[in-house]
């Protein structure tokens, strides 16, 4: 006689096997601990406990002042061993952690940070870095990638964070290649989106303290970095790579490569006003406020009782939900006074604004021309502003058939074997390239780099290590 159980119980035993071989397919074999002056690795949550989002957890977000003043940009403040999930719940197998380290706001006062780090299972000789900023594109903590990466977060169809879960499969395909990874939390503990100096400096401090945790096994600064990031991502990388040279000048990086590329956000604000993107460009604004008290305060004193509401509306949101909060909205229409005639405001838009250094790295960019987000303008003024440096080496690929959501896919390609390239030590002579296309989908050599993606996503979700023994 066969016994029938009913769906709960079959339920409930396929959770008891399945948190029989998690912690010891998530976590691998014990990894070395860390020198002794670093703090301790914390061990991962047993499964089936969530984590906790960030707001629920300052002691690792937000720790007490005197745990990080002291120490140098980049130095670890706490670190922790993590299982990271495509859409929160797919395990993914490789080995990765948590660190939360020092920083520094653009008022050079040291602030904490958070990035997720990550390799192959392991070990592999002057293995390269990636770091990827995705765009986090958000006012809501719960949003960062750190949280939003992890099994058993909130997921992402809930948290509107639609944007992390789509680029990380950008990462995963350079795990593939057998890659360190590095994504910071770009837009620090406040969640200042679009403030780009805030967001180089916490991108080049999270490479410093993947570069110094022991179990990441990288060669220090002599580890070849490559930056990629796209939209939201590009702020945190192009102003990384613009910064890198007064900033980080130790650290190895061999290119970043950028697209969509919000180059100007005074631009962006105009351009929003009463279009689709209005309700994202808005939280831009907020993002930046932040950072910046001359802006809060001027949206404090100017903004009429709409956009009083509208601010407090987005105060904790995530992409999805902030573009469909007041689009086509008039967000210009709800000041009593120009922004763009303001000098404090317009102080903030200059710091803002890319352009300011000529990166001393590689730069592989890419922009849709019909962008409706984004304006081609700026992107071509920074492209002829770098150009203008004879030691400039900038390729600009316009991008004709595209608009801003479909370019990240299609572009990802094409940046990823740039990357490889740089890693393989390919030479990059001085000098700048722009190059107009109908699309970059029509590059044979890049599709093979989504077969590969959409291989690696289903050899994780049956638990196969992505890029070890690469």
């Amino acid at each position: 006689m066969v016994t029938r159980r009913n769906p709960a119980t079959r339920l409930l035993t396929a959770f008891a096997a399945l948190a029989a071989v998690l912690p010891v397919a998530l976590t691998g074999p014990a990894m070395a601990d860390n020198p002794p002056n670093d703090p301790p690795v914390q061990p991962v949550l047993p499964f089936p406990i969530p984590p906790m989002p960030p707001g629920f957890d300052p002691a690792f977000y937000r720790p007490a002042p005197e745990k990080f003043v002291n120490l140098e940009p980049g130095q670890l403040i706490a670190a922790r061993q993590v299982n990271i999930a495509n859409l929160s719940v797919i395990p993914v197998n490789i080995d990765a952690w948590q660190l939360s380290f020092r920083s520094t706001n653009t008022r050079g006062e040291p602030i904490p940070a958070v990035a997720t780090v990550l390799k192959p299972r392991g070990y592999q000789a002057d293995r390269p870095l990636f770091s990827y900023q995705i765009a986090e594109d958000s006012t809501g903590n719960y949003r960062m990638p750190s949280y939003q990466l992890q099994l058993g977060s909130i997921p992402a169809t809930l948290t509107g964070s639609t944007l992390v879960a789509a680029q990380f499969l950008e990462v995963q395909a350079a795990l593939a290649q057998g890659w360190a990874a590095v994504v910071p939390d770009h837009q620090g503990p406040d969640s200042a989106y679009a403030a780009g100096p805030l967001a180089g400096r916490i991108t080049l401090d999270a490479i410093r303290a993947a570069e110094n945790f022991a179990p990441m096994q990288l060669p220090g600064t002599q580890t070849r970095v490559g930056l990629m990031g796209y939209s939201g991502g590009a702020i945190a990388t192009g102003h990384a790579a613009e910064l890198k040279r007064t900033y980080a000048p130790e650290l190895t990086v061999v290119g970043a490569a950028e697209g969509g590329i919000p180059a100007d956000l005074e631009a962006a604000l105009k351009l929003a006003n009463g279009n689709l993107s209005s309700g994202l460009i808005m939280a831009g604004a907020l993002g930046v406020s932040r950072e910046y008290p001359v802006l809060r305060d001027f949206l404090n004193r100017h903004m009429n009782p709409l956009g009083r509401f509208m601010l407090f509306a987005k105060d904790q949101l995530c992409a999805s939900y902030q573009s469909a909060l007041f689009p086509f909205g008039n967000n210009l229409g709800m000041l009593d006074a120009d922004p763009f005639n303001d000098p404090g405001v317009a102080d903030v838009l200059a710091k803002t604004r890319m352009g300011q250094q000529v990166p001393e790295m590689p730069m592989f960019m890419f922009q849709a021309n019909m962008d409706w987000l984004i304006p081609v303008g700026p992107v071509d003024k920074v492209v002829d502003y770098y150009c203008q440096d004879p030691n400039a080496r900038v390729q600009y690929t316009r991008d004709h058939f595209s608009e801003h959501l479909t370019l990240d896919p299609i572009g990802a390609p094409s940046a990823l074997l740039w990357l490889r390239d740089r890693f393989a030590g390919a030479p990059v002579a001085a000098g700048c390239s722009t190059t107009d296309v109908g699309s970059m989908m029509l590059d044979p050599d890049t599709w093979q780099v989504w077969g590969e993606t959409v291989g690696t996503t289903l050899a994780a979700a049956f638990q196969q290590p992505i890029g070890a023994g690469r």
